[in-house]
């Protein structure tokens, strides 16, 4: 079995202490071979708020951790910085890779960079990034695929459209092609699983797998903090995703939801 943590918006500066403790508890329990941070990492790319999120992820237990910057990552007031040296913080927490990633003989995780600096919130995903990531695709034997991006390649809810990548009907139909199973990404602080194929006229089946925020106090209504755990069965190749939820009451993480994803092979 191969297994994914799929966090996102993690907003260290407004973190809620008692949701760290949590999924630290839980990640112990599950052992997942990687963990992947899909952005907003911190509240406003302070120095010190990218120390609390990497004290956090070495004691995340992982074989792998893979961290994206988000929009939040980036500083917002201090604009020399902003303009000339946008990732400077997220760099000397996690190292100099703005867009890493994962393969082995089950797992292909690709990271994509899709905020810019000239940006306040909105994303982007270039051609080049799409040709790049695609041919990587292509390349690849591993059994499940997943694309990873910031902004979401999907929406549920009119209220939410605005959120939407920019770039992403060129990059889903490239990344659909070259044979991406999964797209995760965060940013509106909704979880959901989502088929994509009939929606946007794709040439095969991929999934949009939304996570919801994962310790921060910035939760929306009825999506309290989540994460998601994605399982392969590394024999029959079957997929499923699990919702983990914080409960209050106990302190701790607990499966809410479970969904099968067919992958289209």
């Amino acid at each position: 079995m191969s297994l994914v943590l799929h966090l996102s918006d993690t907003h260290f500066g407004v973190e809620r202490g008692e949701v760290v403790l949590a999924l630290l508890k839980l990640a112990d329990e599950q052992r997942p071979d990687v963990a992947v941070l899909s952005g907003d990492v911190t509240q406003r790319g302070r120095r010190e708020e990218f120390a609390a999120a990497r004290r956090f992820i070495d004691a995340l237990t992982a074989r792998r951790k893979l961290v994206l910057p988000g929009n939040h990552d980036i500083p917002l007031f201090d604009l020399g910085r902003r303009l000339f040296a946008p990732y400077w913080n997220h760099r000397r927490a996690f190292g100099p890779e703005l867009e890493p990633e994962h393969e082995d003989e089950q797992l292909l995780i690709l990271g994509i960079r899709t905020t810019r600096r000239y940006r306040h919130v909105d994303g982007t995903v270039s051609a080049a990034q799409v040709r790049r990531s695609s041919q990587r695709l292509r390349g690849s034997r591993a059994r499940l695929k997943l694309v990873v991006t910031h902004q979401p390649v999907h929406v549920q809810s009119a209220v939410d459209h605005h959120n939407l990548l920019r770039g992403r009907e060129t990059a889903l139909r490239g990344w659909s092609a070259a044979g991406a199973d999964l797209i995760l990404g965060g940013h509106i602080h909704l979880p959901f699983v989502a088929p994509l194929r009939s929606i946007h006229g794709l040439p095969r089946e991929v999934w949009a797998v939304q996570a919801g925020t994962a310790v921060s106090q910035r939760t929306r209504p009825g999506a309290p903090n989540s994460v998601n755990l994605i399982r392969l069965d590394d024999h029959t190749g079957q997929c499923r995703v699990e919702r983990w939820d914080f409960d209050a009451s106990s302190a701790a993480f607990a499966c809410a939801t479970a969904t099968d994803v067919a992958l289209d092979r």
